[in-house]
């Protein structure tokens, strides 16, 4: 395990026991804990991203505001839903965003999951195309994302500009080398690791998948990462890809601990039904460390990703999530083989 990193949800709510309350309260904590992360030597940090609900949704400002505050540690996603992304804005503004953190970011894109409304990318103004579902629009603009992140002039110059203009076509600015290696694509199949390979992203893998084969999640997740890693070798690129598997994993070392998280360490995986096909949920792991590390060490997808990204308990605020990190790199992170 090379890096480890923090997942956040961005939930906010007005429960008796939440610390972030509001939309503001979770903005800025977020950027509170990455800075705090980064001092724990956390390696990143990373915010999922939904529409029409009480948590984050617009990750480019906040992505931007922790980079401008933190000097190392890596600024991701997980995942933005490109259903509902215009492509070449995107590109603007991830640009932005990555030279303000001088070329941290990792962004985790997807075709997207159920949201809070039915069809709600409709409302931003998007159409699948003729003979297209939503999922194949998510794809293809997908794709036309990576290929105007290459930095390549496409666009025709106004033979009148307001402003002189280089030679030549011209391409989206501002630029930022190297991003285009630093997209992730959050595949909940074999078949979409084995796509996202073939168009050279890196691989973000949940806490669910497909089930497609009745073993436990850990195996079928481990199944996944091998797929995939054949299938970038197969594809010829020339660098090596990353892989980051998710988990909510609580090492329990105080009272605190143990009243929020001790319920959990009994947990196993759990079969639901998401947009008609059957779907596997991985478990949970919540127990005292010595027991979390024998654990963990039999989760094979683990084995086979080099980030591992936890899920963090956002609501309760930047110091109890302070802790819940700490103990994890304290504790069970070095028997995993982190650093």
């Amino acid at each position: 395990m090379k890096k480890i990193g923090f997942l956040s949800f961005g939930h906010w709510g007005t429960h008796p026991s939440y610390q972030a309350r509001s939309a503001g309260d979770t903005l800025l904590q977020s950027i509170d804990l990455a800075v705090a992360a980064e001092e724990l030597g956390i390696d990143g940090a990373y915010f999922r991203v939904h529409h029409y609900a009480a948590q984050l949704a617009s990750p480019f400002p906040l992505l931007s505001a922790i980079g401008a505050k933190t000097n190392r540690i890596e600024i991701g996603t997980g995942v933005i839903d490109m259903r509902y992304e215009n492509p070449l804005y995107m590109v603007e503004d991830a640009g932005a965003a990555d030279l303000i953190a001088g070329g941290r970011l990792q962004l985790g894109i997807s075709r997207g999951s159920p949201e809070q409304v039915i069809d709600g990318w409709r409302h931003f103004g998007y159409e699948p195309g003729p003979g297209q579902t939503d999922a194949d629009m998510g794809r293809e603009k997908a794709l036309k994302f990576l290929q105007r992140l290459d930095g390549n002039g496409f666009a025709e110059p106004n033979p009148n500009p307001m402003f002189p203009n280089p030679p030549g076509l011209l391409r989206l600015e501002p630029h930022s080398p190297g991003l285009r290696e630093r997209i992730w694509w959050g595949a909940g199949s074999n078949a979409t690791a084995i796509w996202a390979a073939q168009n050279g992203m890196n691989l973000q893998s949940s806490t669910l998948k497909d089930d497609e084969n009745g073993q436990p999640f850990h195996v079928q997740q481990a199944e996944q990462i091998r797929l995939y890693k054949q299938a970038w070798k197969e594809a010829g690129h020339s660098r090596a890809p990353r892989v980051s598997v998710s988990r909510s994993i609580f090492a329990l070392v105080n009272d605190q601990d143990h009243y929020y998280f001790g319920h959990e360490s009994d947990r196993s995986d759990q079969l639901g039904i998401i947009e008609n096909k059957r779907t596997v949920f991985g478990r949970s792991y919540a127990d005292e460390p010595d027991r979390l590390i024998q654990q963990l060490e039999r989760d094979e997808a683990i084995k086979e990703a080099d980030t591992l990204l936890l899920t963090i308990p956002n609501t309760l605020g930047v110091e109890y999530n302070v802790h819940v990190l700490s103990a994890i790199l304290e504790h069970v992170a070095p028997a995993l083989g982190w650093r």
